[in-house]
C-alpha cells in the first residue's frame, strides 16, 4: 500500500509539473498570436448573386470566409473615425472538432473596397479544450495583430471600440472596459496607406500561421452606438452598410442585422 501510494503520488507530482498554469498558457498564447496572428481583408467567396436586404437598413450582401458584419463604403476618403459597445460572449466550440477555436469581435476603418491598410482594435474569444479566454488586441494591418498589456477580459464585460485615423499612414485605438473599468489606448504609424472608403463593425475568422484559425461559435455580438464620424465632422449610423457573412465549405455561418445605430451578428453554423 505504502509503494503504491508513492508511485502514485509521483505520477500525480510528474502531472502536475507538466501541466501549465492559466498564466503560462496565456503567456505561450500571447507569443504565438504576437508571432502570426493577423486580420485580412475579407476573403469573397463564390455565393447567390448580391440581394437587396429588406429585413434591415442595408443595401447589399456580400459573403467571405473570414469577416461578418456591417461596412460602410465611400467612394472617396470619407471616414476619420468608427466607434462600437459591445458585450463580450462566452464562446463555445463550432462545426469543427478542433481544440483550439476563436472569433474576434471590432471595428475597423478600410479593409474591404480599400485592402492595403485596416486600422483596427477589437477582442478575440479563445476557446481551448474546456475553457474559454479573450484577448484585447490593436492592429494597423498589414502588420500583425498585439496584445493591450496588463488588462482582464471576462465573459458578460461591455466593452466599447474606437478606431481614429490622424493621417493616411497614422492614427489612434482605443478600448475601454466599462465594466472593469480600465481603458487603453495606441498611436499606430505604419508605411501603408488608409483610404478612409470604410467604416466597420466586424466578427472575424482571423488568420494564424497564414491559414483561418478554426471559426468558434460566439453566439450573438451586437454592437450598439455603432457609429462612424466623417472628415468634414458629421456623424453617421450602419444605416445603408453593405453586409458581410462568412460562408465556409458552402455553409453560411453567421447573420447580420443592422437596425437604427445597432449592428448584430449571430453565429448560425
Amino acid at each position: 500500500m505504502f509503494n503504491l501510494s508513492f508511485a502514485t503520488a509521483l505520477l500525480l507530482a510528474s502531472a502536475a509539473l507538466a501541466i501549465p498554469t492559466s498564466d503560462e498558457r496565456r503567456e505561450l498564447r500571447i507569443a504565438r498570436r504576437r508571432e502570426q496572428r493577423g486580420s485580412q481583408p475579407p476573403i469573397v467567396v463564390d455565393a447567390p448573386d448580391a440581394i437587396v436586404a429588406s429585413s434591415n437598413e442595408t443595401a447589399h450582401v456580400s459573403y467571405s470566409s473570414n469577416w461578418s458584419g456591417a461596412v460602410l463604403v465611400a467612394n472617396t476618403a470619407t471616414y476619420k473615425s468608427v466607434t462600437g459597445t459591445f458585450t463580450v460572449p462566452t464562446p463555445s466550440k463550432g462545426t469543427t472538432s478542433s481544440s483550439t477555436q476563436a472569433a474576434s469581435a471590432w471595428v475597423g476603418i478600410d479593409g474591404d473596397t480599400c485592402s492595403t491598410a485596416i486600422l483596427q482594435t477589437g477582442i478575440d474569444f479563445y476557446v481551448e479544450g474546456s475553457g474559454v479566454s479573450f484577448d484585447a488586441w490593436y492592429e494597423f494591418y498589414p502588420d500583425y495583430a498585439y496584445d493591450f498589456s496588463g488588462v482582464t477580459v471576462s465573459a458578460g464585460d461591455s466593452i466599447t471600440l474606437t478606431a481614429t485615423v490622424s493621417s493616411a499612414t497614422a492614427g489612434t485605438v482605443v478600448i475601454t472596459n466599462n465594466s472593469k473599468g480600465w481603458t487603453k489606448s495606441k498611436s499606430l504609424t505604419s508605411s501603408a496607406r488608409l483610404c478612409q472608403y470604410n467604416a466597420e463593425w466586424i466578427v472575424e475568422d482571423f488568420s494564424v500561421n497564414s491559414g483561418l484559425i478554426p471559426f468558434a461559435d460566439f453566439g450573438t455580438v451586437t454592437f450598439t452606438g455603432a457609429s462612424a464620424t466623417t472628415n468634414s465632422g458629421s456623424s453617421v449610423g450602419p444605416g445603408g452598410s453593405e453586409i458581410i457573412e462568412i460562408q465556409q465549405s458552402s455553409k453560411v455561418l453567421t447573420s447580420t442585422d443592422v437596425s437604427g445605430s445597432t449592428v448584430s451578428v449571430t453565429y448560425i453554423g
